[in-house]
């Protein structure tokens, strides 16, 4: 990319492409053109063809999605399943057909089986089953980086994919039941010591094991991409460290400042049993991730923190 290529970033609001967009503008790219949802519905077929046709953008970062926590994957398979369809194949094929250079898709590790052998690889995807609590996200998420997959060999395209892990970072979703376990955890820990709460149920009996990667090393992943690699298989991206939830509750209760007691409540799902990226293919491209989940926890809470105050 140029420092003046046209560079359109989907789903800037969120937290994967905030992130993109602050990597962008660190490294000197000035073009960066955005739209939000009021702006440009991605679902809707015609708006985002005309929306490509007029502004014609020479790279795409695809980070918009509808994205959830288990709770919220669980009870609302067919809402994420046919959101996320749309918005992935509207923006891919209206990209393609008005001669975008280059674009990313951003998925999910959920796109691996669930019992794939640890840590896993890239050519692990549709070997087995996958987890049933998030089948339809996973089914979407698959069917866009296939679709990139499918139009870089039948039409020469330069369309690639890149799957993270569990994500963290500023802009997160901290919603009480529709969030990921980590925000949902540095609020549940948050509001028990505003609240000078005894004690904190968590879901699951924290045997499950999870790997996280702070947004913004993401980001400089994803711009590392764009300008180094080419290729129909996807690229992992993660830490390849990995930490039980169990042990990922007692580090957020220090980093908040919360010293009640932890129990767990064995009722409720552990989704994966295990569930670490191999990162090896990243690390041969030449990059590596930057920030420890202590750091990156502390970073997050203080972001909260900010968040919390501009909403009073």
């Amino acid at each position: 990319m140029e420092r003046t290529s046209k560079i359109y970033v989907a789903g800037h609001r969120g937290m994967v492409g905030s992130a993109i967009v602050r990597e962008l503008k660190r490294q000197g790219y000035e073009n960066i053109l955005t739209r939000t949802h009021g702006e440009l519905d991605l679902t809707r077929q015609a708006d985002v063809e005309k929306f490509f046709a007029a502004e014609r953008p020479e790279y795409v970062f695809l980070a918009a999605a509808k994205v959830g926590g288990i709770v919220a994957n669980n009870s609302a398979p067919a809402d994420f399943m046919y959101d996320n369809m749309l918005i992935e194949m509207n923006v891919i094929r209206a990209a393609w057909q008005n001669g975008c250079r280059k674009l990313e898709f951003l998925g999910s590790s959920c796109i691996y089986p669930k019992f794939a052998p640890q840590p896993m690889r890239e050519d692990c995807l549709l070997t087995s089953a996958l987890e049933p609590t998030n089948e339809a996200y996973a089914l979407a998420k698959i069917s866009g980086l296939k679709y990139c997959e499918y139009l870089n060999r039948q039409h020469g395209a330069d369309f690639i994919s890149v799957m993270p892990t569990n994500l963290y970072g500023p802009n997160d979703n901290y919603h009480p039941t529709n969030s990921h376990v980590l925000p949902a955890m540095i609020r549940r820990f948050h509001e028990a010591k505003v609240n000078n709460l005894p004690s904190v149920t968590c879901w699951g009996d924290g045997t499950a094991l999870r790997e996280f990667l702070y947004v913004d090393d993401l980001a400089n992943l994803c711009v590392f991409l764009m300008n180094n690699y080419s290729g129909n298989e996807t690229v992992n991206a993660g830490t390849g460290k990995e930490i039980s939830i169990r042990a990922l509750a007692e580090l957020t209760a220090e980093i908040v400042g919360y010293d009640g007691e932890i129990f767990w409540d064995a009722s409720k799902p552990n989704g994966t049993p295990r569930k670490l990226l191999d990162v090896s293919k990243a690390a041969a491209l030449g990059w590596t991730y930057k920030t420890e989940l202590r750091d990156g926890l502390k970073l997050t809470y203080e972001n909260f923190l900010r968040e919390m105050n501009s909403c009073k």
